[in-house]
């Protein structure tokens, strides 16, 4: 297995955690980003404790972004491009992976997109072509995600316009215990983004926690 430093930008909410957990577990080298340097350092700690070991550390976003092979932005919407022109600078050359979903309280049952297609299109779009950005992550479970236990029974949608780059997160996928597929380029990446505002609908409709989607016929 070939093993990476991860850097996970907003890594102290329950998406990038859940995600550092489970890679650090797997044996990658984890950063966890943050605005705020101190509550990275606490957020890691943390980790550390679950893990029983110091394999995870804390840093400033950018720092963060600097020190990784591997770049992956779990922010909410609301800071997307403030985060991104952060590290600008620190991410080029690099796999960068948008788990961004561009919700819009109070209605985040309701698909709405931005003006520039989806979230990762805007993130491409900012960081420019040095920058190879993939989405994926959306549709998963926090809670599961947070349990490196778990079993993960749902897939994951991967669209990027670099096919080296995507075959690398369905690998760090796998390597978090989840099976995830290339869904094609990154101007698809509206149906995962769109997709986690329908999965929140389900979830309250059902009285459910963590509704997923299966594909089938896939092997």
């Amino acid at each position: 297995m070939t093993t990476y430093t991860l850097a996970i930008l907003g890594g102290t909410g329950h998406e990038g955690s859940g995600l550092g957990l489970r890679w650090a577990r797997a044996g990658h080298t984890v950063l966890i980003g943050s605005r705020s340097a101190e509550k990275a350092e606490a957020a890691a700690a943390a980790m550390n404790a679950r893990l029983g070991q110091p394999l995870v550390r804390g840093l400033e976003n950018a720092q963060a972004a600097q020190a990784a092979d591997i770049v992956v932005l779990t922010v909410p919407y609301a800071a997307h491009q403030a985060t991104l022109e952060s590290v600008r600078a620190a991410v080029q050359g690099k796999v960068f992976v948008d788990v961004t979903v561009p919700l819009v309280p109070p209605k985040v049952s309701r698909v709405q997109l931005p003006a520039g297609g989806s979230a990762s299109q805007e993130a491409q779009a900012l960081l420019g072509p040095g920058v190879r950005v993939v989405t994926a992550f959306q549709n998963i479970s926090a809670e599961h995600l947070k349990d490196p236990d778990h079993p993960i029974d749902c897939d994951v949608l991967v669209c990027g316009d670099d096919k080296d780059a995507k075959a690398l997160v369905i690998q760090l996928a796998a390597d978090a215990g989840m099976q995830a597929w290339d869904a094609g380029p990154l101007a698809n990446a509206v149906v995962p983004e769109g997709l986690t505002s329908v999965l929140i609908g389900l979830n309250a409709r059902y009285k459910v926690k963590s509704s997923g989607l299966k594909l089938t016929g896939l092997g």
